[in-house]
């Protein structure tokens, strides 16, 4: 019980003491940023990353990837720029198709025993070409209401940072202190102990994929109240971000090890890296293999940890 509670904590110490390393460093960079206004410029674009990284997370609890998150955030983005704005019950029901293909596509990947990288990958390129056909060009406009939720600002902490805490704690529930979480993680876990026990394997990964479909939904509503507008084309990076912010946060490609809370906190961290970065002047095009070095210092790190750790419980 012990070691578990261990390894727990090493998932969360390393993301956490990467983002306050960056933050550190920014705010020596930038006195400036060390204020209401500076935080809320740092954090801007943390929500949607969030939200696209838990999704991604739920995924891989069940042994998955998805390769598909960036267009499909990025198809969600246009749907809410035009049919959500101008026809909200259209907009709905768009939506709401949206997460069931993703539960299907779950479902699918079982049955036929394909591999999700493939998978995902191919629809990629779905949602990419529905998301052209409803936007050709940059364009529509948030609702109102997707706008004013976005923008709104707490008295003690930026909209982006109280957003976070709230993301972390409600997949927090959802994943590690809920019945339905615990199956998914199972899944990932021993998914021939989850059959032996009589729960559907089915129907288990059906529901992980809605879920993250769903957060993904979220993500792409959140960017468009941030951006005001959307592009076929918006999200892209967010596939590798939300894979990204998974590792960063202590989760895993196997096995069901996620930690939701470390989630958020690695897409907090990889937000807060292109801030630094552009403090540095870097250019935009060196920033990706820049973000990548610190992913893999970080993972670095958590290797010579476990490895310590493995041998504290061999003595």
């Amino acid at each position: 019980m012990t070691f578990r509670l261990s390894s727990d904590a090493i998932r969360l110490v390393i993301p956490a003491l990467s983002l306050s390393l960056l933050l550190a460093a920014v705010f020596w960079l930038q006195p400036r940023a060390m204020s209401y206004i500076g935080l809320n410029l740092l954090f801007n674009l943390a929500v949607p990353i969030a939200l696209a990284t838990i999704a991604q997370m739920l995924v891989m609890a069940v042994n998955d990837l998805d390769l598909s998150m960036g267009a499909f955030v990025s198809f969600v983005a246009c749907v809410t720029a035009t049919f959500l704005r101008d026809a909200p019950a259209i907009g709905i029901l768009i939506l709401a198709g949206a997460v069931a293909a993703y539960a299907a596509i779950g479902v699918v990947i079982h049955l036929r025993n394909l591999p999700s990288i493939v998978v995902t990958l191919g629809m990629s390129f779905v949602w990419g070409g529905l998301a052209v056909l409803l936007l050709p060009a940059p364009g529509g406009q948030a609702p109102d209401w997707v706008r004013w939720l976005m923008t709104v600002k707490p008295p003690l902490a930026p909209m982006a940072i109280v957003a976070s805490i709230i993301i972390a704690v409600i997949a927090h529930f959802i994943v590690k202190r809920s019945s339905l979480g615990v199956l998914i993680r199972g899944v990932g876990g021993n998914q021939r102990s989850v059959e032996r026990a009589g729960w559907s394997i089915v129907a288990a990964r059906a529901t992980a994929y809605a879920l993250a479909g769903l957060f993904a939904v979220l993500a792409g509503i959140a960017l468009v109240g941030l951006t005001t507008s959307a592009d076929a084309n918006i999200a892209l990076r967010y596939t590798l971000l939300s894979i990204a912010g998974v590792i960063l946060g202590g989760g895993e490609f196997t096995g069901g090890r996620v930690s939701p809370i470390g989630a958020v906190i690695g897409a907090l961290t990889l937000t807060l890296a292109s801030s630094f970065l552009s403090f540095l002047r870097i250019s935009p095009d060196w920033q990706i293999g820049a973000q990548g070095a610190i992913l893999i210092i970080v993972l670095a790190l958590r290797l010579m940890l476990n490895r310590l750790e493995r041998r504290e419980k061999r003595r």
